[in-house]
């Protein structure tokens, strides 16, 4: 695998059309291994490689031979001193805080957690089983869209009607969205969703919660799920369950069509 230094900016893993550069933020690490997986169902990296570069606090690479839809990981090493808030791991592999797309969603286990559950210690305790099974894992994105005349609406604020959306729960509840769609980014382009917020009087609309967040592990244990995504695992990466063919572009695509209607 080829490696060659890259730049520290922008930071998260950027597509150039000919590789892919990956840029990571940290004040204290020592060494940062980008991990890279063949599949979802991975339970091991194919291949690990160093970061070859350090610039005011970032770590950067330039892979010429990595692709979009790439599976990626790190794991970052330095001190684990949690008194002084330093937990580096390198035992875990930890998802780029800059992640544009979630290609593997986290599978709870006790190896996820940095320190060993059920130690007298407690959260003091260092675990030093390997994650690489269950980690959550990024991948990389084609940022390719043709947004065409896009623009914000730019509503003046004494005539502007806000609709608060939860994007599954108004597009599953309406009964004119094509069942198909129902519960997707997608669903907020149809002629049945607009012409709702349309006859309402709506000039913009805030979704609730739509970047990836996790199923908390007491309520996956329950069978249960996080219906309001109020608990973030990456702020950059559309939430999957709400993608009907897996293409963040989706969300894109209802941006685009939203700020249409309502310029």
């Amino acid at each position: 695998m080829r490696v060659w230094p890259g730049q520290p900016y922008p930071l998260g893993a950027t597509w150039t059309g000919l590789g892919v550069n990956f840029a990571v933020f940290s004040a204290h690490a020592t060494r940062v291994e980008l991990c890279l997986f063949d599949s979802r169902d991975a339970t091991a990296p194919s291949q690990s490689v160093t970061l070859p570069e350090h610039t005011d606090m970032v770590w950067h690479g330039y892979l010429p031979d990595v692709r979009p839809g790439q599976l990626y990981g790190y794991r970052v090493h330095g001190p684990y001193d949690p008194g002084a808030g330093q937990r580096f791991n390198p035992n875990k592999i930890v998802l780029d805080p800059y992640a544009k797309s979630i290609g593997r969603a986290v599978r709870w286990d006790d190896s996820v957690f940095g320190y060993t559950i059920g130690d007298s210690r407690g959260d003091l305790s260092f675990d030093t089983r390997d994650n690489a099974a269950f980690a959550t894992l990024a991948a990389v994105i084609d940022p390719a869209f043709t947004w065409g005349d896009d623009r914000p609406p730019r509503t003046p604020w004494h005539k502007t009607v806000i609709y608060e959306m939860h994007v599954k729960g108004f597009t599953k509840l309406h009964p004119s969205v094509p069942e198909p769609l129902s519960g997707t980014y997608e669903a907020l382009t149809t002629e049945a969703a607009i012409e709702h917020l349309v006859q309402l009087g709506v000039t913009a609309v805030e979704l609730m919660p739509v970047h990836h967040h996790a199923y908390d592990r007491h309520l996956v244990e329950r069978g249960l799920s996080n219906y309001w995504g109020y608990n973030t695992l990456a702020y950059f990466a559309p939430e999957p369950r709400y993608l009907a063919t897996g293409s963040p572009n989706e969300i894109r695509a209802a941006v685009r069509r939203l700020h249409a209607e309502f310029l």
